[in-house]
């Protein structure tokens, strides 16, 4: 039975599942490489409790109970003796994750599944940097983690039934909607997505049309609740250049090729909304000029 989770990666998605599987009843370690983070991430799952209860959907007593069901660690041997499931939630970087799940694997117990929750590397890759593959697996979360339903449980090439079956059933009890999904870069998530969002910047990059224009098309013609052009920001583009560079290398495909207009971006350190600018202005200034002109009205 899985009841004692560890997060690694206290950042967006890091502290989105933490606050998840907290919030579930599961005991949570969260670990990061320093307390700065660690204090960032647990402010940032107190507020987003405030913001749950003010919409009527938690009580305070619950809240409290969440945030007590979370310690925070800096160093991973310390934090995973008792764990039955680790899950790894660090930068989309493939020599960082099989670095971490190496490490992973020396201090976890035996019998300890070990997640990742990459967007796009394949976990066939990510097992082999341990000596337990079958017990290696994906959790691909989707932003915001509380609140978002899917999560994909991704399968390696030597991952068991056995681990399957746990956390597809675990996933469950999370009020999430696991899909079973096979090994191949992007997964389904992204690698659908992805293409989308690239050919939207290709879109800007050929000057058919403008950022709020091209998004306004596919908010109101395509139903989309957000256009890709900010949905890019909000994903960060750096993982959206880190993702498209996975799938252009596994498939050899030019249609995965990162636009130009991207890749500038992100070395400029454009990055959307964690940098304050990305083909949206996220700036402190740009917030109070949206206030001030709303006071004008």
């Amino acid at each position: 039975m899985i009841q004692n989770i560890v997060v690694i990666g206290a950042g967006t998605m890091g502290n989105g599942i933490a606050h998840t599987f907290a919030q579930s009843g599961f005991t949570v370690n969260l670990v990061d490489v320093s307390q700065e983070a660690l204090d960032r991430g647990l402010k940032t799952i107190t507020t987003n409790l405030d913001r749950i209860i003010a919409k009527g959907n938690l009580t305070e007593e619950k809240k409290a109970e969440t945030l007590g069901n979370i310690k925070t660690f800096t160093a991973l041997q310390d934090a995973v003796g008792n764990a039955d499931l680790i899950v790894e939630a660090a930068t989309e970087n493939q020599e960082l994750k099989l670095k971490i799940f190496g490490q992973m694997d020396e201090f976890a117990p035996e019998n300890c599944i070990l997640a990742t929750n990459t967007s796009s590397i394949s976990i066939t890759k990510i097992a082999a940097a341990t000596k337990r593959p079958e017990q290696v697996i994906g959790m691909h979360f989707m932003n915001p983690v509380p609140i978002m339903k899917l999560v994909e449980i991704i399968k390696g090439y030597s991952t068991s039934k056995e681990t399957f079956d746990a956390v597809y059933e675990m996933s469950t009890t999370l009020g999430k909607v696991p899909v079973e999904v096979n090994d191949y870069p992007g997964f389904v998530a992204n690698r659908i997505l992805m293409p989308m969002i690239n050919e939207s910047i290709e879109t800007l990059y050929n000057g058919v049309a403008g950022v709020e224009e091209i998004d306004t098309v596919m908010k109101l013609g395509m139903a989309h609740p957000m256009g890709p052009l900010q949905l890019a920001d909000f994903i960060g583009l750096d993982v959206c250049l880190a993702i498209l560079n996975v799938m252009y290398d596994g498939f050899k495909n030019p249609k995965y090729a990162p636009n130009p207009l991207l890749v500038n971006m992100v070395m400029a350190g454009k990055l959307g909304v964690k940098s304050g600018e990305g083909f949206y202005d996220y700036s402190e200034s740009k917030k109070a000029e949206k206030v001030a002109k709303m006071f004008s009205k």
